[in-house]
């Protein structure tokens, strides 16, 4: 059993670390080899750290920071004050049931730029894909 990883599977202060790690990157167009070469890692070790099956140490989290250029804070961004237990009243402290990709982060980037009117529609159609893709097939499709 890796380090940070329970019997439940990784630490949830991990797995959102890791998952902002995974959302700056795609957001700035980089792919995980990119990452792991200016980190001097492989792009395996950047797979573990995003998914929170390795944690990722102060030094190397300072080293991503810094080509990413943000606050190291970023990372913990989203955390709330149940986030050292990891769940809240009994429900899970994050929802990353549905890790991003490189369309959800698209999708949301460009929303903003939709009039409201532009806004609604294109909720109301995700709305009825969903539901669509819920009624055929439970999975969420991975890419």
């Amino acid at each position: 059993m890796g380090r940070g990883v329970k019997e439940d599977g990784p630490h949830p202060v991990d797995r959102h670390v890791g998952r902002r790690v995974s959302e700056k990157r795609i957001g700035l167009g980089y792919n995980q080899s990119d990452l792991g070469r200016a980190l001097g890692l492989t792009f395996q070790q950047i797979q573990k750290y995003e998914k929170g099956a390795n944690r990722i140490s102060a030094s190397k989290l300072w080293d991503i920071a810094r080509f990413f250029k943000v606050d190291i804070g970023y990372f913990f961004e989203g955390l709330g004050p149940n986030a050292q237990a990891g769940v809240a009243e009994g429900e899970a402290a994050f929802d990353h049931d549905y890790p991003s990709t490189r369309y959800s982060i698209e999708i949301s980037r460009l929303a903003p730029r939709l009039a409201p009117r532009q806004q609604k529609l294109a909720l109301e159609l995700l709305r009825e894909m969903l539901e669509k893709h819920d009624e055929s097939d439970p999975e969420p499709a991975a890419d």
